[in-house]
């Protein structure tokens, strides 16, 4: 009998699923599921109109839901493809990972304690993984572009993060694919943080390790047009926070403070009869 992954119960007891998007990643998609079986079986890969061997490869994993998509369409539409089949499978949460081996699996617990802590009080919550911008490892673009992106989601929305582009994450399934998204390449993960913290979710980092391996990772990241168009989105959601959702929820606060506070109709030496 196969060993129970190290994690399976604390998946299953949260329905929370893994969450894997891949294009091209023939090289490292194999060891990538290898080592997230380890944890868990609740396992679902996108494969994004692959034109490498990664159909091939999948095929020799048994134990994880596949989904196909005809041709590339971006990763957003990889994850939105992914949150839906999720939530169809009866999944409440999905923990996203890359397919080029950055992610480590072992800090899958970080989620699932995290999740753990906040529920359930919290249900609708957001964590992003916060890598160590200042690792030597790390891409300088990658970290010149999430001070930007970090700067912007504060202006968005108020909240003050380290890091809103690491795409290890876990999302509230329900929450997210009640949102209203258009965008289906990597700026889709700016527009479900942005929109999800706008309807009230909790969103926050928890620290997660990440590897650059310049001789395996495979990046499908086009810096001239996907620059482009998360700099266009972060604009608009700018002047979107600064004129609709500020005002909307200054409005919200003056409302509830306006509430009456309901008091008991007798006095104290008036004690009704049973």
């Amino acid at each position: 009998m196969d060993q129970e992954p190290l994690y399976q119960s604390r998946f299953d007891a949260l329905k929370c699923c893994v969450l894997i998007p891949t294009y091209n990643n023939h090289a490292t998609i194999s060891r990538v599921l290898s080592d997230v079986l380890q944890y868990t079986r609740n396992i679902i890969v996108v494969n994004d109109g692959s034109t490498d061997a990664t159909a091939q490869i999948l095929d020799n994993f048994q134990d994880l839901k596949v989904l196909h998509v005809p041709e590339n369409k971006g990763k957003g539409n990889g994850l939105r493809t992914g949150f839906n089949a999720a939530q169809d499978l009866g999944f409440d949460y999905a923990i996203s990972m890359d397919s080029d081996g950055q992610h480590f699996p072992d800090d899958l617990h970080i989620f699932l304690d995290t999740l753990e802590r906040h529920l359930p009080q919290q249900p609708d919550l957001l964590i992003i993984g916060a890598r160590k911008m200042n690792d030597p490892s790390v891409p300088n673009k990658s970290s010149i572009g999430n001070q930007f992106s970090t700067l912007t989601f504060w202006l968005e929305t108020g909240i003050k993060l380290t890091d809103t582009q690491c795409g290890y994450r876990l999302y509230p399934l329900k929450a997210v694919n009640s949102l209203r998204l258009f965008t289906s390449r990597f700026e889709l993960e700016i527009e479900v943080i942005v929109k999800a913290a706008w309807e009230g979710v909790k969103v926050i980092n928890m620290p997660v390790k990440v590897l650059y391996d310049p001789e395996e990772r495979v990046t499908h990241f086009k810096p001239w047009q996907d620059v482009a168009r998360i700099t266009l989105l972060n604009i608009y959601f700018v002047v979107i926070g600064a004129l609709y959702i500020a005002p909307r929820n200054l409005l919200r606060k003056l409302r509830s403070k306006k509430q009456p506070i309901e008091t008991s109709t007798f006095s104290e030496k008036e004690v009704p009869l049973e």
